[in-house]
């Protein structure tokens, strides 16, 4: 598949997103670019502004098995992951799946549940798989997780783990929509939803297809060297006390290349990786208390970081 067809099919990916998600087609690629680059997205923001919407409008246009986890406090691993169950009928026990077995997983308000049921999810995020009783199950391909979860200020919720967070490729945040966008929403939804109108524009396979092509996206050395730069500069912040991983740098190099493929080119950009930075790395730096209570937020720590590193230029697609 060459990049024009790519950008193409992709392309009527989020088109089709659109009509249940008014005005969000930044966040909607984002979400495509985390998908692609084979990881797993976080949706931060207030209860009713589409976190929902958004993880039904992509399974339904990418064609693939989706399964909702309403997280709840006494929500248990086994609900998750599934369960061995004996027959009486054989005297064979077997294993019984949990919804967790499906190609886009929604984890909904996962932060309230309680930690321990929050890390179930954790092998199968990163191994793509289930142990239970000493078994590996193998999940579906793609896998895909996609959990909301309401703001921490919000009553009954149990925050993440930093081990869980970074598990997540992007955190993002919807937002508010605009006058303009939610006036087209009222008129678009009066008879009905318009997620349950979506139709798939790709398969499964499609999406296994598209994950493999974009990490031949090319990636200039300066480019590669900038990623470490920003990432660097995060764990020798003044006002970050953990700063990102390795796994942030490769995060962050994946998803620029898959947000590349998805505008139609066949190399990263600077403006990929700015564009990836905040969403990427945010969520895996901890502020300084003291900088916490002067309003300092993990996003303008990123985005200040962003203004002070030289940006290198390049020249354009592979030599």
């Amino acid at each position: 598949m060459d990049v024009v067809a790519l950008a193409r099919q992709t392309r009527l990916v989020v088109d089709a997103v659109e009509t249940a998600i008014i005005g969000k087609r930044q966040i909607v690629e984002a979400a495509l670019a985390v998908l692609f680059s084979d990881g797993h997205l976080l949706i931060e923001d207030i209860p009713g502004v589409g976190k929902t919407t958004l993880a039904k409008a992509l399974a339904r246009s990418l064609g693939c098995d989706f399964k909702r986890i309403q997280f709840t406090p006494d929500l248990l691993p086994s609900d998750i992951t599934g369960t061995t169950v004996f027959d009486q009928k054989t005297g064979d026990f077997f294993f019984r799946q949990g919804p967790v077995f499906a190609n886009i997983v929604l984890a909904d308000e996962i932060n309230r549940a309680t930690p321990k049921t929050q890390s179930a999810l954790l092998e199968c995020m990163e191994e793509r798989q289930v142990t239970v009783d000493g078994i590996t199950h193998k999940l579906p391909e793609p896998f895909f997780v996609l959990a909301t979860q309401n703001n921490i200020e919000l009553s009954g919720t149990y925050p993440l783990p930093e081990a869980q967070l970074d598990r997540f490729t992007a955190r993002l945040n919807i937002g508010y929509p605009s006058i303009n966008d939610e006036l087209i929403m009222l008129d678009k939804q009066t008879h009905g939803k318009t997620v349950d109108t979506i139709e798939a524009v790709m398969g499964p396979a499609d999406v296994i297809k598209i994950r493999d092509e974009v990490r031949n996206t090319y990636v200039d050395p300066s480019l590669k060297r900038y990623v470490v730069d920003v990432v660097t500069a995060t764990r020798e912040s003044d006002m970050i006390s953990l700063g990102a991983s390795p796994r942030g740098s490769l995060t962050l190099l994946f998803a620029s290349q898959a947000l590349a493929a998805i505008s139609g080119r066949d190399y990263v950009s600077p403006d990929d990786i700015k564009a990836m930075a905040i969403p990427v790395l945010a969520h895996r730096v901890i502020v300084k208390p003291e900088f916490r209570l002067r309003g300092t937020s993990s996003r303008s720590v990123i985005s200040e970081i962003l203004q002070k590193i030289t940006v290198p230029v390049i020249t354009g697609s592979k030599p």
